[in-house]
């Protein structure tokens, strides 16, 4: 073998390797922005992202669903537990968010483009569990009033 041609595409492939390193780590990092974002929107820390366990527990509050979730990821029959949690949880992320079905659907594809939607419009606001707008306040003012 002739040692010209050796080092070729070896040095090809380390160059697409850092390349692809380079692009996944910047990913992570807006995914992880997006994220920290969208969990100060919803009015709970933003550094719950960086802490494994709690940042699912705190995603869980913001979708309105309840902490023993947990053990939909973490346990042996994990494969259903994650697609019920990513069905469900999407579409309750999006309903709170005040999006549609359709959202939630792009939530569970394309979740690093619908994550920095819902992070960066400022259109976008946190209506609560359920994607009720009302807080104790206007729940109050509403007593007695008609419900039309």
């Amino acid at each position: 073998m002739d040692p010209v041609y050796s080092d070729g595409p070896g040095a090809i492939f380390a160059m697409f390797g850092i390349g692809f390193f380079i692009t996944m780590l910047a990913f992570g990092v807006f995914a992880i922005i997006c994220q920290w974002k969208v969990y100060e929107k919803a009015g709970q820390p933003g550094w719950a992202v960086l802490v494994p366990i709690y940042n699912l527990l705190v995603l869980f509050k913001i979708m309105g669903k309840p902490w023993t979730w947990i053990f939909l990821v973490y346990t042996p029959a994990a494969i259903v537990g994650i697609f019920i949690v990513w069905i469900s949880g999407s579409l309750a992320l999006a309903r709170n968010f005040g999006k549609s079905s359709g959202f939630a659907v792009g939530l569970m594809f394309l979740p690093i483009i619908f994550y920095a939607i819902i992070a960066f419009d400022k259109t976008i606001r946190y209506r609560g569990p359920n994607g009720d707008d009302q807080t104790l306040d206007t729940q109050i003012e509403s007593i007695g009033k008609p419900a039309f």
